[in-house]
């Protein structure tokens, strides 16, 4: 009888511990400090401490004298075996001494079970400790109340703990920041120090697409491309898989011990790939639409932002959260769409292991440059669940297969209650039962109108079509006809301008030939969505 135990470590309050700061550079070394704790300080603890060094940490521990196993470890989680409860518990002692001195705020949950090699499944075993071990942490742990200062103290500025230093130690002020100094904690001042290895990181990754003698990727979010007297807006884009927790599960069903391990670790492994690399033809599509310093798409364009220092240009996006299927990154206002469905586009093109399709939502929030950032990715976190449970109607109404769909807001001036207040009292008519937004939208659908590429067809329409182009009052004046939730008032809109009929949507749409001469189909409008996205939308990427 061969006896091991198994780990899971996972974390918890992720988006706190990232998105608690307006500061993209607290940001940015939040976001790297987490992915140290559940990957690099894990390899790192098995080799220093352990005595598994990093080339074999995947080597079969039931064949080898090794202490232990990585399953796999990435995406904020990770799930390893090791020989015995005495090396899995010394493990986790030290990896949870090392995030508390070296990683402030970050909360780890780890999880113990002991099996049979010979006798016991690993599957079971792991989902039973997912499912019930783990959650009882995550809702009945006891959350700490540290001390917060004794006598006279002062707080920081992004924490509101007692502050133990000032900003301006950790920043080199090399990239036209200026010199304001502020209080920092030891949580924030952790962060700021991680930054230094972030970018050179994030560059590594992005080395075939990103040249760093040309650009380098922002570290404040005014870097991303404001300019000023045009826009002051930056996208908060969160992006998760469809249904990915049960393709795992389902995937490591019924198998045998080795078999499991390695089929979760082979799949793991390609989700994570799959991710960066939707990334990666992101930014290469978005560093092949720049010309001479400028973004530059079919129907719009912008000045990027340069160092003056080094000469070096600012990529207008950044990735925070990155690799697998949960993806956030942040980029300037008029890109966040169409980067957002650029993704979901390239993300669906990637292969995983199990041989089946990959698809996601995708949530976008568009808010003025110095928003709360907090608020924005809440927004944008909300906006994908709604993209999800969108795709979850249309799979019980039409029998079909998990979908890509993608759902916004433009928050022009600032963002007040939920996204489902804010569409009941903004964007519903004829007392409250008819929806000038037509969002969320299918990524691609052959009969359905409510698509991605039904959209840009539109907005490209009024921008750029004989019968709108430069023609904004006539356009203004649809938006305020489509207010009144009337298709009488939008037939008499087309007869008083002489237009046949309003932006054609993809011949392909059933739907087109009614929504173009009423502008709503069942209730629902097809281009009030449109109307308000124009200075949103520029062609970039597009096909």
């Amino acid at each position: 009888m061969t006896q091991f135990t198994v780990t899971v470590v996972d974390t918890t309050g992720k988006q706190n511990y990232i998105f608690n700061t307006n500061r993209l550079r607290e940001n940015i070394g939040a976001s790297f400090l987490l992915s140290q704790a559940t990957k690099e300080w894990v390899e790192e603890i098995l080799e220093e401490n352990l005595g598994v060094p990093k080339n074999l940490q995947e080597e079969p521990i039931d064949t080898s004298e090794l202490n232990a196993e990585i399953i796999y470890a990435n995406g904020g989680n990770a799930l390893i075996v090791f020989k015995s409860r005495e090396v899995a518990v010394k493990f986790t002692r030290i990896l949870s001494k090392k995030v508390l001195t070296e990683a402030s705020g970050v909360n780890l949950l780890v999880a113990h079970d002991d099996f049979d090699w010979e006798n016991s499944n690993l599957y079971t075993i792991v989902e039973d400790l997912k499912k019930n071990e783990l959650e009882h942490q995550k809702y009945e742990r006891i959350h700490s109340a540290p001390l917060l200062g004794l006598g006279v103290t002062a707080s920081c500025n992004s924490t509101q703990l007692p502050a133990v230093d000032r900003s301006d130690k950790y920043i080199d002020y090399d990239d036209d920041e200026g010199t304001d100094s502020y209080l920092i904690s030891t949580e924030t001042r952790q962060k700021l120090k991680a930054v230094r290895k972030a970018n050179p990181k994030l560059q590594q990754i992005f080395a075939n697409v990103v040249d760093e003698n040309i650009y380098q990727f922002p570290y404040r979010s005014d870097n991303l491309g404001r300019s000023e007297g045009e826009s002051s807006y930056v996208a908060v884009v969160h992006i998760d898989g469809n249904g990915m927790g049960d393709r795992f599960k389902k995937h490591g069903e019924g198998k045998e011990n080795r078999d499991y391990i390695n089929a979760m670790r082979d799949f793991s492994n390609s989700v994570e790939t799959a991710g960066t690399e939707a990334l990666k033809a992101v930014t290469e599509t978005l560093v092949n639409s720049i010309k001479s310093g400028r973004v530059v798409g079919k129907i719009g364009e912008f000045d990027l932002n340069k160092d003056s220092k080094s000469n070096i240009f600012y990529l207008p996006f950044r990735p925070l959260v990155y690799g697998g299927d949960d993806i956030t990154f942040i980029c300037e206002g008029r890109l966040g769409l169409e980067l957002a469905a650029l993704f979901l586009r390239k993300f669906e093109e990637q292969k995983v292991t199990n041989g089946k399709p990959l698809t996601a939502c995708a949530g976008v929030c568009v808010v003025k440059a110095h928003y709360p950032f907090s608020r924005a990715y809440q927004m944008s976190e909300d906006l994908c669940n709604v993209a999800k449970k969108f795709v979850k109607s249309e799979q019980q109404k039409h029998g079909v297969d998990y979908f890509s769909a993608i759902d916004w807001h433009l928050a022009a001036s600032g963002l007040l209650g939920s996204i489902s207040g804010i569409r009941q009292r903004e964007y519903q008519v004829n007392d409250k039962s008819w929806h000038l937004a037509m969002r969320p939208l299918w990524l691609k659908h052959d009969d359905e109108w409510r698509t991605w590429s039904g959209f840009t067809q539109v907005v490209s329409e009024f921008k750029q079509g004989d019968d709108w182009k430069e023609r904004q009052n006539k356009i203004m004046a649809l938006r305020d006809v489509l207010r009144k939730g009337s298709i009488e008032a939008v037939k008499e809109f087309l007869l008083n301008y002489k237009l046949p009929n309003l932006p054609l949507f993809p011949e392909s749409s059933s739907q087109s030939e009614q929504l173009i001469k009423q502008g709503w189909n069942n209730e629902i409008c097809g281009y009030f969505d449109a109307i308000e996205a124009m200075d949103f939308y520029l062609g970039v990427g597009s096909d």
